[in-house]
């Protein structure tokens, strides 16, 4: 049998999160992972399991239950039904106002809107991005109305019952088919589905809750990250309209790439020039790494393509432990033009090795990157 997860860590709340924390914890999870919405492998078992938690953690009876003993507490009764018809659906109510702004019963309370999410393009040094680094950043946003404190109302004043739907935020519209009468429930065009009208609107926001605003953040660029890559920042997005919930701001990074260093992942590539005698006398050459410089030490023969491996002197692996590492490439260098005594030299060793003696083949450095990732 599968361990059942803690019903406070599915809804991402404390213990001593109040009751309205636990249900704008659900609200937001369950328009997040509905199968509807969420496409990834395992959605469907998600919501289930955040259903079973919001129903639990939702009453308060079986809540000191569940404080008290577990699981076993409220293994009876937490799995099954619709909690009784008389009861309001229990948190299926709070699915639909999730997603619809009401519950099937008709009783409900008034619709809230989430605020949009933001994105934000954020460029690092190939540096900052080895080692991980901390950067502000300052955007416009929607931000909650200081004067009304996001009602959308004028300090003193109260939002009214909207006269169009009684408050219910819904209009039941009946239509006649050949299978009887349809009735279909749509928002009130009036209120919005909010149930409520303001008559005195606030008059810094003019009865939207929010205004636009300038923030600051910062934001904590781990070490490891690749161009392409976001960091989720949870409700640090726009303000809902009236009080609703913030959307999330995502941060896309954007790495730099190193003059001489090229990144596949954790791995790093150096193509590393030598002149003929050294290929074949051998040397030790200095390359670049991302912690500076370092010896490479080129034994005599090698031939161009010839690949030295410096193990964890690579990129920090983002999701696991330790590096990657730099494949430092030889390219022998031929020269265009030659001196006199150079060409004699030359003339000289080549016909005391001839041609049919000399390797064949052989693979550039483009081609070995591309057999390494295959």
């Amino acid at each position: 049998m599968a361990i059942k997860r803690d019903y406070y860590e599915v809804l991402g709340v404390a213990r001593e999160a109040s009751d309205d924390e636990i249900k704008r914890a659900f609200r937001r999870a369950a328009q997040r992972h509905h199968p509807d919405v969420d496409k990834s492998d395992g959605a469907e078992q998600r919501f289930k399991e955040l259903n079973e938690a919001y129903r639990v953690l939702g009453d308060r009876q079986r809540r000191q239950a569940y404080d008290m003993f577990g699981h076993a507490g409220v293994d009876a009764g937490a799995g099954g039904g619709f909690e009784g018809f008389g009861g309001g659906f229990g948190p299926f109510g709070d699915i639909f106002d999730a997603f619809f702004g009401g519950s099937p019963t008709g009783r409900r309370g008034r619709r809230v809107v989430a605020g949009a999410d933001l994105r934000y393009d954020l460029s690092v040094e190939f540096a900052e991005a080895v080692s991980g680094v901390k950067r502000e950043i300052t955007f416009v946003t929607l931000a909650r109305c200081p004067v009304c404190g996001g009602d959308g109302v004028e300090p003193g004043t109260e939002p009214e019952r909207c006269p169009e739907c009684n408050g219910t935020g819904e209009k039941r519209r009946v239509s006649q088919t050949i299978l009887g009468q349809m009735v279909n429930i749509v928002a009130c065009p009036r209120c919005g589905g909010e149930g409520r009208v303001i008559a005195t609107p606030c008059h810094e926001c003019s009865g939207e809750g929010r205004i636009r605003s300038e923030r600051t953040l910062e934001v904590n660029v781990p070490a490891g990250i690749e161009s392409g890559q976001r960091i989720a920042l949870e409700g640090q997005g726009e303000a809902g309209p009236r009080g609703g919930p913030p959307g999330d701001l995502y941060v896309v990074v954007t790495v730099r790439d190193h003059p001489e260093l090229v990144r596949r992942g954790a791995e790093l590539f150096f193509e590393l020039p030598v002149t003929f005698p050294q290929a074949a006398l051998g040397a030790t050459l200095l390359v670049p790494t991302v912690d500076g410089t370092t010896d490479v030490e080129v034994p005599a023969g090698t031939q161009s393509g010839h690949e030295i491996r410096l193990r964890g002197q690579g990129f920090p692996r983002l999701r696991g432990s330790g590096r990657g590492d730099l494949h430092v490439v030889v390219n022998v260098v031929v020269p265009h033009k030659l001196s006199k005594r150079e060409r004699e030299l030359l003339t000289e060793l080549g016909n005391e090795r001839p041609a049919a003696e000399l390797p064949r083949g052989g693979s550039g450095v483009f081609e070995r990157i591309r057999d390494f990732f295959g």
